[in-house]
C-alpha cells in the first residue's frame, strides 16, 4: 500500500482546507500527538480520498484515523459504507470517539503506535 496515489475529488480541496482551520477539540488534541512525525511516520489532516475527506491519513502505511463525534452515532451505516469503499482501495482504519481522545489520549496514542509498529 505504501505511497499509492489514491483518486480524490478535486472539488473537496477547499472543504478540506476549511476543515483544517476548524478542527474539533478532539481532533486538535490527537493532531498534537501525531504531527511532525512524532510517531515515526508523517500524518496529514483532513485529506480528500475518493469522494470523502478523512480526518488523518498516513500515506506510508495507508492508515486512516477517524475521530467519531456525536454525528457519527447517527451516520453509522453511511460511515461503514464510506469506510468499505476506502478499504477496497487498500486503506486501513483506526476509529476513536471524541470521548476516547479527550479522556484517554495516552491510550489512543499507544494504540496508534502499536498499529504502526505492527504494520510498517
Amino acid at each position: 500500500m505504501a505511497n499509492k496515489i489514491l483518486p480524490y475529488n478535486k472539488h473537496l480541496k477547499a472543504m478540506a482546507r476549511e476543515l483544517r482551520k476548524n478542527m474539533t477539540p478532539a481532533e486538535k488534541l490527537l493532531w498534537e500527538g501525531i504531527r511532525k512525525k512524532s510517531l515515526g511516520l508523517e500524518f496529514h489532516r483532513q485529506v480528500p480520498i475518493l469522494n470523502f475527506i478523512v480526518d488523518f491519513y498516513c500515506h506510508e502505511i495507508g492508515l486512516v484515523i477517524e475521530v467519531d463525534g456525536n454525528i457519527h452515532e447517527h451516520n453509522f451505516l453511511e460511515d461503514a459504507e464510506r469506510q468499505g469503499k476506502m478499504e477496497a482501495q487498500g486503506l486501513h482504519f483506526l476509529r476513536f470517539t471524541n470521548n476516547e481522545i479527550l479522556n484517554n489520549t495516552e491510550s489512543v496514542i499507544k494504540i496508534i503506535k502499536s498499529y504502526i509498529r505492527e504494520n510498517s
